[in-house]
Protein backbone atom coordinates (compact mmCIF):
# COMPACT_ATOMS: atom_id res chain seq x y z
CA UNK A 1 0.00 0.00 0.00
CA UNK A 2 1.96 3.07 -0.68
CA UNK A 3 1.01 6.43 -2.52
CA UNK A 4 3.70 8.88 -3.49
CA UNK A 5 3.95 11.68 -6.47
CA UNK A 6 7.17 10.18 -8.30
CA UNK A 7 4.88 9.22 -11.27
CA UNK A 8 1.26 10.04 -12.32
CA UNK A 9 0.52 5.87 -11.55
CA UNK A 10 1.08 6.28 -7.96
CA UNK A 11 -0.76 9.21 -7.11
CA UNK A 12 -3.79 7.54 -8.96
CA UNK A 13 -2.92 5.06 -5.53
CA UNK A 14 -4.00 7.52 -3.37
CA UNK A 15 -7.27 6.74 -1.03
CA UNK A 16 -9.86 9.19 -3.25
CA UNK A 17 -13.17 10.62 -2.34
CA UNK A 18 -16.15 8.55 -3.54
CA UNK A 19 -14.24 5.51 -3.57
CA UNK A 20 -13.46 2.36 -1.53
CA UNK A 21 -10.43 2.23 0.58
CA UNK A 22 -7.97 -0.49 0.95
CA UNK A 23 -7.73 -2.18 3.95
CA UNK A 24 -5.03 -1.23 6.41
CA UNK A 25 -4.34 -2.18 9.83
CA UNK A 26 -2.48 0.47 12.39
CA UNK A 27 -0.73 -0.60 15.85
CA UNK A 28 -2.58 1.94 18.59
CA UNK A 29 -2.40 2.79 22.28
CA UNK A 30 -5.59 2.57 23.46
CA UNK A 31 -5.87 4.97 26.34
CA UNK A 32 -9.02 4.14 27.93
CA UNK A 33 -7.69 0.44 27.89
CA UNK A 34 -3.90 1.49 29.04
CA UNK A 35 -2.96 -0.77 26.50
CA UNK A 36 -1.62 -1.70 23.06
CA UNK A 37 -3.86 -3.27 20.30
CA UNK A 38 -4.33 -3.09 17.03
CA UNK A 39 -7.36 -1.97 14.62
CA UNK A 40 -7.90 -2.88 11.10
CA UNK A 41 -10.49 -0.93 8.71
CA UNK A 42 -11.51 -4.44 7.58
CA UNK A 43 -12.47 -5.24 11.44
CA UNK A 44 -14.38 -1.81 11.86
CA UNK A 45 -16.58 -2.30 8.43
CA UNK A 46 -18.15 -5.76 9.79
CA UNK A 47 -18.81 -3.52 13.23
CA UNK A 48 -20.74 -1.49 10.86
CA UNK A 49 -18.75 1.27 12.45
CA UNK A 50 -17.98 4.54 10.63
CA UNK A 51 -13.77 5.18 10.67
CA UNK A 52 -12.62 8.67 11.22
CA UNK A 53 -9.13 9.31 10.86
CA UNK A 54 -7.25 12.11 12.38
CA UNK A 55 -3.65 12.52 11.14
CA UNK A 56 -1.44 14.98 12.71
CA UNK A 57 2.54 15.83 12.48
CA UNK A 58 3.60 14.46 16.05
CA UNK A 59 3.61 13.83 19.08
CA UNK A 60 5.46 16.48 21.91
CA UNK A 61 4.50 19.47 19.13
CA UNK A 62 2.70 22.22 20.19
CA UNK A 63 -0.52 22.74 17.66
CA UNK A 64 -0.79 19.24 17.44
CA UNK A 65 -2.37 18.68 21.37
CA UNK A 66 -4.63 21.43 21.11
CA UNK A 67 -6.25 19.54 17.97
CA UNK A 68 -6.55 16.22 20.31
CA UNK A 69 -7.69 17.87 23.16
CA UNK A 70 -10.37 19.91 20.72
CA UNK A 71 -11.34 16.36 19.23
CA UNK A 72 -11.83 14.51 23.07
CA UNK A 73 -14.19 16.94 23.79
CA UNK A 74 -16.43 15.78 20.80
CA UNK A 75 -15.45 12.02 21.00
CA UNK A 76 -18.32 10.95 22.65
CA UNK A 77 -20.72 12.83 20.15
CA UNK A 78 -19.11 10.95 17.12
CA UNK A 79 -18.75 7.40 18.95
CA UNK A 80 -22.38 8.08 19.48
CA UNK A 81 -22.99 8.49 15.73
CA UNK A 82 -21.46 4.66 15.38
CA UNK A 83 -17.58 6.37 14.89
CA UNK A 84 -14.78 5.09 15.78
CA UNK A 85 -12.17 7.63 16.10
CA UNK A 86 -8.37 7.35 15.32
CA UNK A 87 -5.22 9.87 15.72
CA UNK A 88 -2.62 8.86 13.58
CA UNK A 89 0.90 9.93 13.41
CA UNK A 90 4.23 8.43 12.43
CA UNK A 91 5.22 8.02 16.24
CA UNK A 92 5.55 4.43 17.46
CA UNK A 93 2.76 3.18 19.86
CA UNK A 94 5.12 3.90 22.96
CA UNK A 95 5.88 7.48 22.20
CA UNK A 96 1.86 7.78 21.98
CA UNK A 97 1.80 6.34 25.46
CA UNK A 98 4.54 8.40 27.07
CA UNK A 99 3.29 11.72 25.21
CA UNK A 100 -0.84 10.86 26.53
CA UNK A 101 0.55 10.49 30.44
CA UNK A 102 3.09 13.67 30.23
CA UNK A 103 0.69 16.26 27.91
CA UNK A 104 -1.87 17.56 30.62
CA UNK A 105 -3.79 18.52 27.51
CA UNK A 106 -4.39 14.90 26.43
CA UNK A 107 -5.47 13.83 29.91
CA UNK A 108 -9.08 13.50 28.40
CA UNK A 109 -8.12 11.76 25.07
CA UNK A 110 -10.04 7.98 25.34
CA UNK A 111 -9.77 7.58 21.65
CA UNK A 112 -7.18 5.31 20.32
CA UNK A 113 -3.49 6.81 19.16
CA UNK A 114 -3.13 5.08 15.72
CA UNK A 115 0.79 4.59 15.11
CA UNK A 116 2.24 4.22 11.02
CA UNK A 117 6.27 5.01 11.67
CA UNK A 118 6.78 3.74 8.09
CA UNK A 119 4.28 6.01 6.81
CA UNK A 120 2.62 3.67 4.51
CA UNK A 121 -0.65 4.48 5.84
CA UNK A 122 0.33 8.31 5.64
CA UNK A 123 1.12 8.20 1.96
CA UNK A 124 -1.81 6.16 0.75
CA UNK A 125 -3.98 8.93 2.14
CA UNK A 126 -1.82 11.57 0.54
CA UNK A 127 -0.90 13.23 3.88
CA UNK A 128 3.30 12.40 4.66
CA UNK A 129 5.73 14.90 3.88
CA UNK A 130 8.48 13.25 1.98
CA UNK A 131 10.57 16.65 3.17
CA UNK A 132 9.82 15.94 6.97
CA UNK A 133 8.78 12.52 7.43
CA UNK A 134 6.00 13.51 9.33
CA UNK A 135 2.46 13.74 8.63
CA UNK A 136 -0.02 16.48 7.47
CA UNK A 137 -3.14 17.41 9.66
CA UNK A 138 -5.42 15.23 7.41
CA UNK A 139 -9.00 14.15 8.55
CA UNK A 140 -10.93 11.61 7.00
CA UNK A 141 -14.05 9.97 6.81
CA UNK A 142 -14.92 6.44 5.83
CA UNK A 143 -18.68 5.17 5.87
CA UNK A 144 -19.10 1.63 7.21
CA UNK A 145 -19.20 0.12 3.50
CA UNK A 146 -15.37 1.36 3.44
CA UNK A 147 -16.12 4.56 0.47
CA UNK A 148 -14.42 7.60 1.93
CA UNK A 149 -17.00 9.97 2.00
CA UNK A 150 -15.12 13.33 3.56
CA UNK A 151 -11.27 14.52 3.63
CA UNK A 152 -10.24 17.82 4.77
CA UNK A 153 -6.11 18.52 4.67
CA UNK A 154 -4.81 20.97 6.23
CA UNK A 155 -0.92 22.51 6.69
CA UNK A 156 1.86 22.27 9.84
CA UNK A 157 0.13 25.67 11.23
CA UNK A 158 -3.24 25.86 11.48
CA UNK A 159 -5.28 23.47 13.51
CA UNK A 160 -8.88 21.83 12.93
CA UNK A 161 -11.86 22.22 14.72
CA UNK A 162 -13.89 19.07 16.24
CA UNK A 163 -17.15 20.87 15.74
CA UNK A 164 -17.34 21.27 12.11
CA UNK A 165 -16.12 17.09 12.49
CA UNK A 166 -18.87 16.54 14.25
CA UNK A 167 -21.14 18.75 11.70
CA UNK A 168 -20.09 16.72 8.73
CA UNK A 169 -20.42 13.83 10.35
CA UNK A 170 -24.09 14.58 11.11
CA UNK A 171 -24.64 15.00 7.85
CA UNK A 172 -22.93 12.08 6.48
CA UNK A 173 -24.88 9.82 8.77
CA UNK A 174 -28.21 11.08 7.57
CA UNK A 175 -27.35 10.90 3.71
CA UNK A 176 -26.43 7.54 4.32
CA UNK A 177 -30.05 6.66 5.53
CA UNK A 178 -31.33 9.46 2.49
CA UNK A 179 -28.69 9.06 -0.40
CA UNK A 180 -31.41 11.46 -2.81
CA UNK A 181 -30.93 14.06 -0.79
CA UNK A 182 -28.08 17.16 -0.39
CA UNK A 183 -27.30 19.04 2.68
CA UNK A 184 -26.41 22.42 1.98
CA UNK A 185 -23.58 24.85 3.40
CA UNK A 186 -24.28 24.97 7.32
CA UNK A 187 -26.71 21.94 7.84
CA UNK A 188 -27.56 20.56 11.17
CA UNK A 189 -30.07 17.55 11.54
CA UNK A 190 -33.61 19.31 11.61
CA UNK A 191 -32.62 21.74 8.91
CA UNK A 192 -33.93 21.52 5.44
CA UNK A 193 -31.96 19.24 2.60
CA UNK A 194 -32.12 19.79 -0.79
CA UNK A 195 -32.85 16.90 -3.10
CA UNK A 196 -31.47 17.44 -6.61
CA UNK A 197 -33.80 17.65 -9.78
CA UNK A 198 -34.60 19.77 -12.59
CA UNK A 199 -37.33 21.99 -10.68
CA UNK A 200 -34.35 22.94 -8.36
CA UNK A 201 -32.29 24.56 -11.48
CA UNK A 202 -32.09 27.96 -10.09
CA UNK A 203 -34.50 27.93 -7.11
CA UNK A 204 -32.39 26.95 -4.14
CA UNK A 205 -32.93 29.59 -2.68
CA UNK A 206 -36.70 29.22 -2.88
CA UNK A 207 -36.55 25.75 -1.29
CA UNK A 208 -34.83 26.78 1.25
CA UNK A 209 -36.89 29.87 2.18
CA UNK A 210 -34.32 32.36 1.76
Amino acid sequence: MSCGHDDYEELLECAKVGLPVRDFTLEVYDPAEGGFGEVSLADLKKQGKWTILVFYPADFTFVCPTELADLAERHADLVKLGAEVLSVSTDTKFVHMAWKNDERLLQNVRFKMAADPNGEVSRYFDVWDPASGLDLRGTFIINPEGVLVASEVNFYNVGRNADELVRKMKANVYLKDHPAEACPAKWEPGKKTLTPSEKLVGKVADALDM
